[in-house]
Protein backbone atom coordinates (compact mmCIF):
# COMPACT_ATOMS: atom_id res chain seq x y z
CA UNK A 1 0.00 0.00 0.00
CA UNK A 2 1.69 3.23 -1.21
CA UNK A 3 0.96 6.48 -0.41
CA UNK A 4 3.27 8.74 -1.55
CA UNK A 5 1.72 9.34 -4.93
CA UNK A 6 0.46 12.94 -5.37
CA UNK A 7 -3.06 13.78 -4.19
CA UNK A 8 -3.96 13.96 -7.41
CA UNK A 9 -2.11 14.94 -11.02
CA UNK A 10 -3.28 18.38 -11.07
CA UNK A 11 -2.14 19.31 -7.57
CA UNK A 12 1.76 19.84 -7.14
CA UNK A 13 3.31 18.66 -4.32
CA UNK A 14 4.08 20.63 -0.97
CA UNK A 15 7.48 21.70 -1.15
CA UNK A 16 10.18 20.00 0.83
CA UNK A 17 11.53 20.42 3.27
CA UNK A 18 8.56 22.91 4.53
CA UNK A 19 8.87 25.96 5.85
CA UNK A 20 7.94 26.19 9.10
CA UNK A 21 4.48 27.46 8.79
CA UNK A 22 3.80 24.76 6.40
CA UNK A 23 5.16 22.07 8.82
CA UNK A 24 3.10 23.18 11.91
CA UNK A 25 -0.01 23.27 9.44
CA UNK A 26 0.46 19.74 8.38
CA UNK A 27 1.16 18.93 11.61
CA UNK A 28 -2.04 20.32 12.93
CA UNK A 29 -4.02 18.95 10.06
CA UNK A 30 -2.72 15.66 11.77
CA UNK A 31 -3.19 16.33 14.97
CA UNK A 32 -6.80 17.70 14.44
CA UNK A 33 -7.74 14.08 12.53
CA UNK A 34 -6.56 12.23 15.51
CA UNK A 35 -8.91 14.46 17.43
CA UNK A 36 -11.73 14.34 15.52
CA UNK A 37 -11.42 10.52 15.26
CA UNK A 38 -12.00 10.29 19.00
CA UNK A 39 -14.64 12.80 19.04
CA UNK A 40 -16.80 10.41 16.00
CA UNK A 41 -15.75 7.09 18.25
CA UNK A 42 -17.50 8.97 21.43
CA UNK A 43 -20.67 9.99 19.60
CA UNK A 44 -20.98 6.65 17.31
CA UNK A 45 -20.63 8.64 14.10
CA UNK A 46 -19.26 5.42 12.74
CA UNK A 47 -19.27 6.87 9.38
CA UNK A 48 -17.70 10.05 9.81
CA UNK A 49 -14.83 7.85 11.52
CA UNK A 50 -14.47 5.81 9.00
CA UNK A 51 -14.10 8.84 6.60
CA UNK A 52 -11.21 10.17 8.40
CA UNK A 53 -9.16 7.37 6.84
CA UNK A 54 -7.92 6.61 3.86
CA UNK A 55 -10.21 4.28 1.35
CA UNK A 56 -7.60 1.15 1.83
CA UNK A 57 -6.64 2.29 5.48
CA UNK A 58 -5.78 -0.17 8.27
CA UNK A 59 -7.33 -0.18 11.93
CA UNK A 60 -6.02 -2.65 14.54
CA UNK A 61 -7.60 -2.26 17.79
CA UNK A 62 -6.11 -3.87 20.66
CA UNK A 63 -6.37 -7.20 20.57
CA UNK A 64 -8.06 -7.49 17.11
CA UNK A 65 -7.55 -8.32 13.40
CA UNK A 66 -6.08 -5.43 11.22
CA UNK A 67 -9.67 -3.90 9.65
CA UNK A 68 -8.55 -2.88 6.63
CA UNK A 69 -10.97 -0.19 4.59
CA UNK A 70 -13.32 2.45 5.19
CA UNK A 71 -16.26 -0.19 4.73
CA UNK A 72 -14.49 -2.70 7.12
CA UNK A 73 -14.03 -0.08 10.29
CA UNK A 74 -18.12 1.37 9.50
CA UNK A 75 -19.05 -2.62 9.59
CA UNK A 76 -16.91 -3.55 12.85
CA UNK A 77 -18.26 -0.15 14.48
CA UNK A 78 -21.58 -0.94 14.14
CA UNK A 79 -21.60 -4.25 15.98
CA UNK A 80 -20.66 -2.35 19.10
CA UNK A 81 -23.23 -2.37 21.74
CA UNK A 82 -24.98 0.59 21.03
CA UNK A 83 -25.45 1.48 24.63
CA UNK A 84 -21.59 1.69 24.67
CA UNK A 85 -20.40 4.62 26.35
CA UNK A 86 -16.61 5.82 25.63
CA UNK A 87 -14.83 9.09 26.34
CA UNK A 88 -11.27 9.07 24.84
CA UNK A 89 -8.94 12.06 26.39
CA UNK A 90 -6.27 12.26 23.60
CA UNK A 91 -2.92 13.81 24.52
CA UNK A 92 0.52 14.14 24.04
CA UNK A 93 0.23 14.23 19.94
CA UNK A 94 3.63 13.99 18.49
CA UNK A 95 3.58 14.22 14.59
CA UNK A 96 6.42 13.67 12.63
CA UNK A 97 6.37 14.62 8.83
CA UNK A 98 8.56 12.25 6.80
CA UNK A 99 7.80 13.15 3.42
CA UNK A 100 5.42 16.05 1.54
CA UNK A 101 2.88 12.96 1.55
CA UNK A 102 3.55 11.24 4.89
CA UNK A 103 3.78 12.20 8.58
CA UNK A 104 3.76 9.58 11.46
CA UNK A 105 2.21 10.29 14.82
CA UNK A 106 2.10 9.08 18.38
CA UNK A 107 -0.78 9.97 21.01
CA UNK A 108 -1.29 8.67 24.40
CA UNK A 109 -4.73 7.91 24.85
CA UNK A 110 -7.04 7.94 28.33
CA UNK A 111 -10.10 5.63 27.53
CA UNK A 112 -13.27 5.89 29.85
CA UNK A 113 -16.33 3.00 28.97
CA UNK A 114 -19.55 2.87 30.76
CA UNK A 115 -23.02 1.55 29.67
CA UNK A 116 -25.65 3.54 29.15
CA UNK A 117 -28.27 1.47 31.04
CA UNK A 118 -26.61 2.40 34.44
CA UNK A 119 -28.34 5.04 36.01
CA UNK A 120 -27.13 8.63 35.81
CA UNK A 121 -25.83 10.22 38.85
CA UNK A 122 -24.90 13.89 39.65
CA UNK A 123 -21.13 12.91 38.74
CA UNK A 124 -22.89 10.84 36.19
CA UNK A 125 -23.00 7.11 35.24
CA UNK A 126 -20.08 4.69 36.71
CA UNK A 127 -17.07 4.19 34.61
CA UNK A 128 -16.44 -0.03 33.99
CA UNK A 129 -13.34 -0.17 32.34
CA UNK A 130 -10.92 2.99 32.11
CA UNK A 131 -7.51 2.18 30.32
CA UNK A 132 -4.42 4.25 29.33
CA UNK A 133 -3.36 3.55 25.62
CA UNK A 134 -1.86 4.73 22.57
CA UNK A 135 -2.33 5.52 18.97
CA UNK A 136 0.61 4.75 16.65
CA UNK A 137 -0.58 6.70 13.25
CA UNK A 138 0.75 6.60 9.51
CA UNK A 139 -1.29 9.82 7.82
CA UNK A 140 -1.06 10.23 4.12
CA UNK A 141 -2.12 13.49 2.04
CA UNK A 142 -4.52 12.96 0.03
CA UNK A 143 -7.21 14.17 -2.53
CA UNK A 144 -9.36 14.97 0.72
CA UNK A 145 -6.75 16.12 2.51
CA UNK A 146 -4.66 14.59 5.37
CA UNK A 147 -6.00 11.26 6.40
CA UNK A 148 -4.90 8.04 8.69
CA UNK A 149 -3.57 5.73 6.01
CA UNK A 150 -2.60 3.02 9.43
CA UNK A 151 -3.39 3.10 13.11
CA UNK A 152 -2.47 0.91 15.65
CA UNK A 153 -4.10 1.11 18.93
CA UNK A 154 -2.95 -1.11 22.17
CA UNK A 155 -3.33 -0.34 25.59
CA UNK A 156 -0.95 0.22 28.26
CA UNK A 157 -2.19 0.22 31.65
CA UNK A 158 -5.64 -0.75 32.79
CA UNK A 159 -7.12 0.02 36.51
CA UNK A 160 -7.90 -3.20 37.94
Amino acid sequence: MSHDAPPSAATPLPAWPPSPVERLLAEQACRDLVARAAQATDSQRHEDFAALFTPDGVLTRPGGEPLRGREAIVASYRMRPAARITRHLVTGGVIELESPTRARGLSVVLLWSGDAADAEGPFGRPAQRQALGEFEDEFALTAEGWRIARREARFVLVAP
